[in-house]
């Protein structure tokens, strides 16, 4: 990408789509335009350096709108959150796919020649990840296919309108799958909240209270493995610089239970807690990692955020939202982007 071409962010009022877009001008980029459905005022971060549009592109007129003179897309739009909300909001996160589609033939239609999907871990097949002991899931794993109900069937749907895109009419497409984006700057309350952020807010909230208990969802025997937004922003950058021309994990091998999660930021906020298993809540898969070997071939790198170092910037993060009084933003509304449920 040249640094004066323009540059269109889908979902840019999001989690990460705000990293993105703040990455990019930090770099020297200087047409962006950053794309949300949410009014400005509602997403995560706006950059007045920016061309910052209200647009819903799940509409095909948006998206042309948006896509006009732009010579790479980034596609982050989609509306989901943590496992709570995909469970109970399966069609919902398959309307999804009509940005995907739309922002597919808005390039198409304009000439962009290079389209960036973020896709998930919740591709994977579910008959792999039975097992808190999992072995790590590797690209090939997502065949043959039995994804997330409603969420990952999206996605890996739309994994494969990119490809056949770049067949049939020349668009440089490049896929990856993200696995538990998490960092400061994103949800931790409202119902959307991935499991690294909820953990802080439950642990905050109970020390800040005096009451010294909290609820985790299962047995917090489940595995999961949790990316750094850092990691997520420069992993996407190299993978279009790259032209990687296959879907790729972009995650962590750092895998831990839940429970591994809750020892971790309760020793960041120095204290220890009473908890209480919701056996019955939503849980996902049983076990998730990221095997690497793709993305270490392509690019000779991977993520290496510890989670103890990315969990203690989120967690000082969300105790100064919680102590000053800031309300999260877009607690209960649809977001247009990612914030990959894993």
């Amino acid at each position: 990408m040249k640094k004066d071409s323009l540059i269109l962010i889908g979902g840019a009022g999001g989690f990460i789509g705000g990293h993105l877009v703040a990455h990019l001008l930090e770099e020297g980029y200087t047409r962006i335009r950053a794309v949300d459905r949410k009014p400005l005022d509602r997403w995560y971060q706006s950059h007045a350096a920016a061309d910052n549009r209200c647009l819903d592109l799940s509409e095909r007129g948006a998206t042309l709108e948006a896509a006009e003179g732009a010579s790479q897309i980034f596609n982050l739009a989609c509306d989901m959150g943590g496992m709570g909300f995909i469970e109970n909001n399966k069609a919902l996160c398959m309307i999804s796919v009509l940005i995907n589609t739309h922002l597919l033939m808005a390039a198409r239609d304009v000439g962009c020649k290079g389209y960036f999907y973020a896709s998930s871990a919740c591709v994977y097949a579910a008959d792999k990840q039975t097992r808190p002991d999992i072995t790590a899931l590797a690209e090939p794993d997502a065949y043959p296919a039995m994804p997330e109900d409603g969420y990952g069937w999206e996605k890996l749907f739309s994994e494969r309108m990119c490809r056949h895109f770049t067949e049939d009419f020349g668009i440089e497409t490049t896929v990856v799958r993200y696995h538990n984006i998490y960092g400061p700057n994103g949800t931790y309350d409202g119902g959307r909240e991935k499991a690294p952020a909820a953990m802080c807010r439950k642990i905050i909230e109970a020390k800040l209270s005096g009451n010294h208990e909290i609820e985790i969802w299962g047995d917090g025997e489940q595995t999961r493995s949790f990316t750094y937004i850092d990691d997520c922003v420069k992993g996407s950058m190299l993978v279009v610089e790259n032209a990687v021309p296959e879907p790729i994990n972009v995650g962590s091998s750092e895998m831990v239970t839940i429970n591994q999660l809750a020892d971790i930021v309760e020793d960041i906020a120095g204290i220890k807690l009473k908890r209480n298993h919701k056996l019955d809540a939503p849980l996902g898969v049983r076990g998730r990692n990221s095997e690497n070997t793709l993305i270490r071939k392509y690019l000779d790198w991977e993520p290496s955020t510890t989670l103890r170092d990315g969990m203690e910037a989120t967690y000082r993060w969300i105790y100064d939202q919680m102590t000053s009084g800031n309300t999260d933003v877009a607690v209960n509304e649809p977001l247009e982007a990612t914030k990959v449920s894993s």
